[in-house]
């Protein structure tokens, strides 16, 4: 009998329908299941489905309700991203400032009402200011950000409790994402399209509203003890450790070249998205189509992680990121060749070659991104990895930001309207040159593969903090202050 039970148990690990299944029973009985549940609402729905539903949504919304014209909406998509700039301020607060004495619940449930509320807001309003509108975006943004550098912080200290499931970890907070994006991607057009971008932005209060759930079902162990006066000596320490390890050769030079790789991107997105929209020069891409596309280029980005993970993860960081910088700079002509219409003439219809170009891009962007991803988890001194994490996390979206108002400023000189796109091609050509450029900084990335040790011996010192947590059945155990 025990031998049948072992064969069926194989059987089943084996199975393609059971293994996730397993999988999943494996981390809720490890971890608890409100653990499991709460990855899956901060990743899955809160930043996978709502990011497909937001980006689209948001996209009609300026174009078609703000009337905005291209190089304004790219100006202020840059600002929407701001709250992510200052994601390190989330995470030294949700790790030293309890509420409540409670350091992660009453995160969880301020990031969800805030996000809710400024979802709500222009959902329900009508002739609602430009300003305003950017507000209670980058409001929502913030929400979003909060919520998930809280629950970072949760996987963090499960990973240190367990650390045999660290990577276990990482892959359900990935897998959520991904496929809530394909979910949310799928859908935003056909919502768009049924109840328009203002109902999406009431559909978007849902899954905010989830994360207070999140907040209000997850356990966690009550701060002992707490006073200002310490939370105002682990924030300069903190501070001082941060400014120690970016003075240091091998940590500025990195960020120095993540920050200019991403600067350099000059984004357009938003030329192209009007461009594909237009009547009369463009595609006219109805909104279905256009949420069809994005679908298709979260797809290649997963595709992109996965030839990461399989083939590239152990080459060293200049060698892949010379191929991936070249190829990300090539593949940006793909829309130099949409644009001139030459795709016609080869008889490609314009759906089959924007499929094809978003695919292409997404894979190689997210192949590009992953070493750098890597690269920074290697640099984050030992005693304050998560936040410093967070901050080379912002210097990123810094980057991001700066592409974007570069993109602003070069379809405003190129006159690119609304509904002129004679210079659209040029934008194109000079963005495809500058993401090249950064190739030629790929001597301030060090030459070493990914598992060797970048960080001088000085900054590996871990330094544990003193905080006591009453002890209980908790599913959360001690933390390392400084955890993303």
């Amino acid at each position: 009998m025990d031998e049948q039970e072992e064969s069926t148990k194989r059987r089943k690990d084996g199975n393609l329908i059971w293994r996730p299944v397993n999988w999943f029973k494996k981390l809720s009985d490890e971890l608890s299941w409100r653990f499991v549940l709460s990855v899956i609402i901060v990743y899955g729905i809160n930043q996978g489905i709502s990011i497909g539903l937001y980006r689209v949504s948001v996209q009609y919304y300026m174009k078609d309700v703000l009337k905005l014209q291209p190089s304004e909406a790219q100006f202020y998509s840059g600002i929407i991203g701001i709250p992510w700039i200052i994601k390190p301020l989330w995470g030294l607060m949700t790790d030293i400032v309890p509420i409540f004495r409670l350091r992660r619940r009453p995160y969880f449930i301020f990031a969800g009402l805030v996000g809710s509320i400024a979802m709500l807001i222009p959902a329900f309003s009508t002739n609602l200011p430009a300003v305003c509108a950017i507000l209670s975006f980058m409001t929502a943004g913030a929400g979003v950000a909060i919520a998930d550098v809280t629950i970072d912080a949760c996987v963090t200290e499960n990973s240190i409790s367990h650390p045999s499931l660290a990577g276990d970890m990482q892959s359900l907070c990935g897998v959520s994402s991904s496929i809530g994006q394909l979910v949310g991607f799928g859908l935003s057009g056909v919502l768009v399209h049924i109840i328009g971008p203002q109902g999406v932005f009431g559909v978007l209060s849902i899954p905010a509203g989830l994360v207070i759930l999140v907040g209000l079902m997850l356990q966690e162990p009550l701060v002992h003890s707490y006073s200002h006066k310490r939370v105002r000596q682990k924030f300069l320490d903190a501070i001082k450790t941060m400014v120690t390890a970016l003075k240091t050769p091998e940590v500025w030079r990195p960020c120095l070249y993540m920050y200019l790789s991403l600067a350099l991107g000059v984004s357009i997105h938003e030329g192209m998205f009007y461009w594909y929209t237009d009547a009369k020069t463009g595609p006219s891409f109805s909104q279905e189509v256009i949420g069809s596309i994005f679908s298709v280029g979260a797809v290649g980005s997963l595709l992109g992680v996965l030839l990461y993970q399989n083939v590239f993860r152990s080459h060293p960081f200049r060698g892949v990121l010379f191929w991936t910088q070249l190829l990300y700079g090539a593949s940006s002509l793909l829309d130099l060749a949409l644009v001139l219409r030459l795709n016609l003439k080869l008889n490609v219809p314009d759906y089959i070659f924007v499929v094809m170009d978003e695919a292409v891009s997404k894979m190689i962007g997210r192949l590009r991104w992953m070493p750098l991803l890597v690269l920074s988890s290697k640099l984050c001194p030992s005693g304050i990895e998560g936040t410093f994490f967070a901050l080379l996390m912002s210097i990123d979206h810094i980057g991001t930001l700066t592409s974007s108002w570069a993109g602003s400023v070069l379809l405003h000189a190129l006159n690119v309207t609304r509904t002129r796109f004679d210079s659209l091609w040029v934008a194109i050509f000079i963005r495809s040159i500058a993401r090249i450029l950064p190739i030629g900084l790929l001597f301030l990335v060090p030459s070493n593969d990914p598992n060797s040790t970048i960080l001088p011996s000085e900054l590996l010192t871990t330094k544990k903090g003193d905080d006591v947590l009453e002890s209980g059945d908790s599913e959360m155990i001690s933390l390392v202050h400084n955890s993303m």
